[in-house]
């Protein structure tokens, strides 16, 4: 695996990807997820199973949670019963290829509006999911 500058890895995780990729079937070594993958119906596939695109929103709706929580109780807030959703795009873009667009939704019923954004932000800056994209994809934040 190639090291990132001054990251010390805590924990690696490996997953295979098997048959025709997105109509395939994948797998992690641990076999905590074992699944078969499909094109959406939307994008002209069969459907039927999951897709990279639910996967990754999964992930990166908790580890945002995650972060959004551990910054909070580092600020002193309340962030019982918070919630986070993550919605993913792929389209096509127009150099070619294919590419992703995030929207995250926060909810943390316990914090005014402006707090909530604020809490959102700082969270956006320590999430490793935000910073892996940050520049790369456009990533929306709404607390709703």
């Amino acid at each position: 695996m190639t090291e990132t500058p001054g990251l010390n890895v805590l924990y690696t995780a490996t997953a295979h990807a098997t048959g025709d990729g997105r109509n395939g079937h994948a797998t992690t070594d641990d076999g905590r997820l074992d699944l078969d993958v499909r094109i959406p119906q939307e994008m002209g596939g069969p459907g039927g199973a999951t897709n990279p695109e639910q996967l990754f929103a999964v992930g990166y709706a908790a580890c945002f949670h995650s972060a959004l929580k551990v910054v909070g109780r580092r600020r002193d807030l309340d962030v019982e019963g918070s919630e986070v959703s993550a919605s993913v795009g792929i389209g096509a873009l127009p150099t070619g290829g294919f590419g992703l667009a995030v929207e995250l939704d926060v909810h943390v019923p316990a914090l005014d509006r402006a707090t909530a954004e604020s809490l959102a932000a700082d969270a956006h800056q320590v999430c490793p999911y935000s910073n892996a994209t940050r520049g790369n994809i456009e990533v929306t934040l709404t607390v709703v």
